[in-house]
């Protein structure tokens, strides 16, 4: 079990979370910025605070598979058999998207950026919270990603809820990204 569940931070986090606020917390490369992916108003936040258009889309971190089994109904047991040995790690997914995620995150594509998450802090946000967060880079739009506290505050002090304790993981990049369906690379990562 992850020691990180237990923590006051992350359950006073958790909590917050349940309530609409915004979480900067650490992953495997860079700070993340996450929140509920069905609070319409965070997740508005989050982008508004970000600079960034809703049309990209959003990924979604979980602590295991099991979390986002609602976003991966309708895939081959190949699909899902690709996707559990690629993790817990920094690979993130272009699933079908099935219906089951708000447009909000899917930015109306397709396609749902899914991950399990490796970093033990981040997993253990997920896992208090109860299912899947949005996890998005803590920076504004075409600013180099958060990689530290001191970099989260200076980009978004006053503006998130709560900022972790924790550091980022060891990966250089932030995770690559991949469609499940083609196999194609969108992004290489760390």
């Amino acid at each position: 079990m992850n020691p990180w569940v237990h923590h006051h931070r992350i359950r006073l986090a958790a909590q917050a979370l349940h309530r609409g606020a915004v979480v900067a917390y650490p992953t495997e490369a860079v700070w993340g910025l996450g929140c509920d992916p069905y609070c319409e108003q965070a997740v508005d936040h989050i982008l508004a605070i970000k600079r960034r258009q809703r049309g990209m889309g959003l990924i979604l971190i979980a602590s295991a598979m099991s979390q986002l089994e609602p976003f991966l109904a309708g895939l081959s047991a190949e699909q899902r058999q690709q996707l559990s040995d690629s993790w817990p790690g920094p690979n993130t997914w272009l699933v079908p998207d099935n219906g089951a995620a708000p447009p909000w995150i899917t930015g109306g594509r397709p396609t749902l950026a899914v991950r399990v998450t490796a970093h033990p802090i981040a997993a253990a946000l997920c896992e208090a919270y109860g299912g899947p967060l949005v996890s998005t880079s803590a920076n504004p739009h075409g600013l180099p990603a958060a990689r530290t506290t001191l970099d989260v505050n200076r980009y978004f002090f006053g503006m998130i809820d709560d900022c972790l304790p924790g550091r980022v993981g060891s990966a250089a990049k932030p995770s690559s990204i991949r469609d499940l369906v083609s196999g194609r690379v969108i992004r290489t990562g760390g």
